[in-house]
């Protein structure tokens, strides 16, 4: 199984088998469309040679952000968030031994352990740690007990609601249609 998240099979392949890219992938999904986000680790693995955490973890931090600069860019906000995917390198590093997915698989945790596990991770909300807990459910066969109930309705079988229901072409157009309809009935609300 791929996943289909940037846009681009180089990019799509590497999250699927780089635990620690699609962390980044991941944290960089806020405030610029998805196949941007998705398609960060890519870019910082073509110019960084590398996505070592504890590399990243011990870069200057002002070398990463220029990194982060380089056109096509890799976020519309490349100060914070090069500070935020250093944080994350660090914790993943310092924490969990340089395995991103050593988060979700060591000590064989359930979904809730998990879910609290990341979202001690850096930009990872409450939201944000249950749509990844429902992406590895769904998608990278995640079989934590508890994971769906964790996850909350972003581990609702069926559904498209988030990057976790992204399968193809056509599972992206529901997902966007799902999150216009939000965002309106939100509008709408206040």
């Amino acid at each position: 199984m791929t996943l289909h998240l940037a846009g681009s099979e180089d990019a799509d392949k590497l999250l699927t088998e780089n635990s620690f890219a699609l962390l980044i992938g991941m944290l960089l999904d806020q405030q610029v469309p998805m196949e941007t986000a998705f398609s960060g680790p890519q870019k910082l693995l073509e110019r960084l040679g590398h996505l070592d955490p504890g590399k990243i973890a011990t870069m200057d931090p002002a070398k990463l952000e220029e990194v982060f600069k380089i056109s096509p860019a890799v976020h519309r906000f490349p100060g914070s968030m090069a500070a935020r995917v250093q944080s994350l390198a660090e914790i993943v590093h310092r924490d969990w031994a340089d395995d991103g997915a050593a988060i979700w698989t060591s000590g064989n945790p359930t979904g809730a352990e998990v879910l609290a596990r990341l979202k001690k991770l850096p930009g990872f909300g409450e939201q944000k740690a249950a749509i990844f807990l429902a992406l590895l459910g769904k998608q990278l066969g995640l079989n934590a007990p508890g994971w769906q109930e964790a996850s909350g309705h972003f581990g609702e079988p069926g559904s498209f609601k988030s990057v976790a229901d992204i399968r193809d072409d056509e599972s992206l157009a529901k997902v966007r249609e799902a999150k216009k309809a939000m965002k309106a009935a939100a509008k709408a609300a206040k």
